[in-house]
């Protein structure tokens, strides 16, 4: 089994929803990111996105724009996202790790050197946002080849005649954006994401994770009562921007995650 399916088989074993956190690998240095990053685990959070820097990037928001031109002026790469993470594995070796972001930094370092790079440096699974299903031979079906999850978004606007094609070749987990538009944009609402998540269900044995608009505690206990995780970015995000210290980041973030796990 992979990081990722043991840790949900842990977490229905305890009968808990998982806490995902997503930060800019290298926001706003690398040994900042670093030292927050590895302080994740001790917080509460189950499985770690970081996002991969790219100049245009179309699904995020403000927040997290930003975060990759700090993180991008700071000299961040994609070979040293790598890096970032097989340095974070020198202290964890069990933390799931999802690498997030667009196409062209993986087609500029090549498929076949960043597969065989991110594996060796312990990247769990992939979301790209911008490769959809029909493109599933660019990456998707390689990275399955080496173990490396490749876990798809769904959206508001996946309907029920192209859901199925969406969830072809999925693996770990299923993402569902519980918006529509860009990342930090809305308020999550539990009442509306519930029977989304059941419809989903029907399609797939997947745990499904719910992101976008979490902000609070409060949201992040509600969306993980309704689904199999919830994840939150922005907000943390947020927190490195306006200049707040490691320990008070990772204090916020085990706030995020009491509140889920509580569900």
């Amino acid at each position: 089994m992979t990081r990722i399916a043991n840790k949900f088989a842990s977490l229905k074993a305890e009968g808990k929803s998982a806490f995902v956190s997503y930060l800019m690998a290298g926001d706003p240095d690398y040994d900042t990111s670093l030292e927050i990053v590895r302080g994740l685990p001790a917080a509460g959070v189950d499985i770690i996105e970081l996002g991969m820097q790219f100049t245009d990037p179309m699904a995020d928001g403000p927040a997290i724009q930003l975060a990759g031109q700090r993180a991008l002026k700071a000299g961040m790469n994609l070979k040293r996202t790598l890096q970032f993470v097989a340095d974070f594995r020198t202290i964890d070796d069990t933390t799931p790790i999802v690498l997030m972001g667009y196409y062209n930094p993986i087609h500029s370092m090549g498929v076949d050197t960043f597969l065989t790079a991110a594996k060796s440096a312990g990247v769990d699974g992939l979301i790209v946002v911008d490769l959809p299903p029909e493109e599933d031979a660019e990456l998707c079906i390689p990275a399955m080849a080496m173990g490396i999850d490749f876990i798809r978004l769904t959206t508001p606007t996946t309907n029920d005649k192209r859901l199925p094609k969406v969830m072809q070749n999925t693996s770990g987990f299923i993402y569902y954006v519980s918006i529509n538009g860009i990342t930090g944009a809305a308020e999550a609402s539990a009442a509306i994401v519930a029977p989304e998540v059941i419809r989903i269900k029907a399609s797939s044995d997947l745990p499904i994770c719910v992101g976008f608009g979490i902000k609070t505690p409060n949201t992040a206990h509600e969306i993980a009562g309704v689904a199999d995780g919830a994840v939150v970015g922005s907000a943390i995000v947020e927190r490195i921007a306006a200049g707040e210290t490691p320990a008070q980041v990772l204090g916020f973030v085990a706030e995020l995650a009491n509140g889920a796990h509580s569900a």
